[in-house]
């Protein structure tokens, strides 16, 4: 099935002002099957670097590969030859203001890798694609990102979601070929794609050395299980009897395959986010967590000690996906203040005002439920704009907590 992808306006939108765009995001998720779409609506050549022949040609020649090819043109799998970079950008350099001259795709972010040591600023337009949201397969138009931020939170009846519903949007995940198939056929396309896609890809990209196999295996197993949770990286490492700095630099290249994602905590000192403070641990796909994980049927999985981790980390993961076609520019964080009160998550605008959210996976919520958004309120003050608690009943209700107004918000409206 081909599904619409809410991006694509976005993704033209910048080929039309730019030289070069860089669509990234973890392998399967739909980046070729767009891009040549584009090409064919648009006429403009379409090549792939997982063609080998190709791939060897660039390595070896990269200005003569491109002075062989036409322009505008898409170079689909992008990250197989990094040392392409150079050549393409003398080709912006001479290109006397023409726009679109290449759109990019890459299944790693090279650019933030030590694989790449020159940029194309100024040149360069790059945009992430992430598997399948609920809204591209369910055709909805909202934006929730821009729905958070916009406030307007009237009292609607939703469709509620048990339990049993919740871990079907869990296993499921977003990837289009898994989404597609059955049960016990998404399990063996989930493990083809960790042993065929992840660990060779990790290798590749990545140049790893020694027995990395094992220990990347171990690692991705055990992230699993902290999806929602703060990392604390001597402890994996103690677990898994690894050292913590080769912890720490697998989960740098896990993140920039896409796998996994790290939230830094929310300060307003936006100097010290970075360098302060725990990061929270999310999967980019909570399918793949769960296959992981060895959690495999919907009937169970809410009894999983993992289950309230899963259901946080789908609706981040969710929040993410709509960021990449937002009006608004976001970005991301957690919150714990020094009294370790926490929130689960922190959408922050460009111009520095701030939404928090609390994720709950019970279908009634309580005025207690809200403690954490009431002080995050206090602590941001005026940089506050909302605060949401997604939880997977039926109603959006408003709860009023120290004369600020917070909202519980189903679930079901990311579907």
């Amino acid at each position: 099935m081909i599904y619409q992808r809410h991006i694509k306006t976005r993704l033209m939108e910048l080929f039309n002002d730019f030289r070069i765009v860089y669509l990234t995001g973890p392998r399967q998720a739909g980046k070729s099957t767009l891009v040549r779409e584009i090409a064919k609506e648009q006429g403009i050549a379409y090549y792939t670097l997982d063609d080998a022949a190709l791939a060897a040609s660039a390595l070896s020649d990269p200005q003569g590969v491109l002075a062989s090819l036409p322009t505008p043109l898409v170079l689909d799998e992008f990250q197989m030859a990094p040392n392409l970079v150079g050549a393409i950008k003398m080709v912006s350099d001479a290109a006397n203001g023409q726009k679109g001259i290449f759109l990019l795709t890459g299944s790693s972010d090279i650019f933030r890798s030590a694989q790449v040591q020159e940029s194309l600023p100024g040149h360069m337009a790059r945009l992430e694609l992430y598997p399948l949201s609920q809204a591209e397969r369910h055709h909805g138009a909202l934006n929730a990102i821009d729905w958070l931020i916009g406030g307007a939170f009237e009292h609607t009846i939703l469709k509620p979601l048990d339990r049993k519903e919740l871990g079907d949007l869990l296993i499921e995940g977003g990837y289009p070929e898994a989404i597609a198939k059955s049960p016990r056929s998404r399990s063996v396309w989930f493990a083809s794609y960790i042993e065929g896609r992840l660990l060779k890809d990790f290798e590749i990209m990545h140049h790893a050395k020694g027995d990395y196999h094992t220990k990347l295996s171990a690692l991705i197993r055990n992230l699993a299980g902290m999806a929602g949770n703060l990392i604390k990286y001597a402890n994996i490492a103690n677990d898994l009897s690894q050292d913590d700095k080769t912890v720490k630099r697998y989960m740098e290249i896990l993140e920039l395959m896409f796998i996994i994602r790290r939230l830094h905590p929310y300060m307003r000192n936006s100097a010290k986010r970075a360098v302060v403070g725990m990061s929270k641990l999310h999967f980019v796909d909570t399918g793949l967590a769960c296959h992981l994980l060895g959690l495999k049927k919907s009937e169970t999985i809410h009894t999983s000690q993992f289950f309230g981790g899963l259901v946080e980390n789908f609706v981040f993961s969710e929040l993410l996906k709509h960021a990449t076609w937002s009006e608004e520019d976001v970005n991301f964080y957690h919150f714990r203040d020094t009294a370790r009160h926490e929130l689960d998550l922190v959408i922050e605008r460009s111009d520095g005002k701030v939404i928090g959210v609390e994720v709950k996976a019970s279908m009634t919520v309580k005025p207690e439920d809200f403690s954490g958004l009431s002080i995050f309120a206090e602590y941001t003050r005026d940089k506050f704009l909302h605060g949401i608690l997604f939880y997977s009943g039926d109603k959006v209700l408003p709860f009023r907590i120290n004369e600020t107004v917070f909202h519980a918000v189903p679930i079901s409206s990311l579907l």
